[in-house]
């Protein structure tokens, strides 16, 4: 069997700089910090943002109006041809489904179902939302859909 070295490769471990103990340590005086200044004085940070006692970018921009951003809706897509991969005739496509043949990661994901790829199986779809090109699909090949919105609506 190989003998193991079990030590710190060169340079890996280094020493604690000491400072402020004596002009002759090499590090006294000033304590590597330079001379005098905001840097220098304990506790003599400036905050995220600060320009110097310039009035910062981000007050100076005006910030009004309202941002849809926090309430945006992302939905996780999939395709009619991965129906058609992975479901039989007759199942029921839902999110519990989707989860189980691992097409989708999480129970609570909003889902789309778009229309790429042909459909050949009669499936009952239940799910967020599906394209117009993906109902005509299903339909078309015999199959139902039911979206949310329409749940909201009745």
């Amino acid at each position: 069997m190989a003998d193991f070295i079990l030590s710190a490769p060169e340079g890996a471990n280094k020493k604690k700089r000491i400072v402020g103990r004596g002009s002759s340590s090499g590090r006294g005086t000033t304590a590597g910090k330079g001379n005098k200044g905001q840097q220098s004085r304990s506790g003599g940070k400036t905050y995220i943002g600060f320009e110097g006692g310039q009035m910062p970018l981000y007050r100076r921009i005006a910030h009004r109006g309202f941002s849809n951003y926090p309430f945006k809706k992302e939905f996780v897509v999939v395709n009619t041809v991965l129906l058609e991969q992975k479901y039989s005739d007759g199942e029921t496509v839902n999110k519990e489904t989707l989860v189980a043949k691992g097409l989708i990661a999480k129970v609570d994901s909003l889902v789309k179902i778009l229309g790429t790829g042909n459909l050949t199986k009669k499936l009952t779809v239940d799910v967020d939302k599906v394209s117009a090109s993906a109902k005509t699909k299903i339909e078309s090949a015999g199959g139902s859909v039911k979206t949310a919105s329409e749940d909201n609506a009745n």
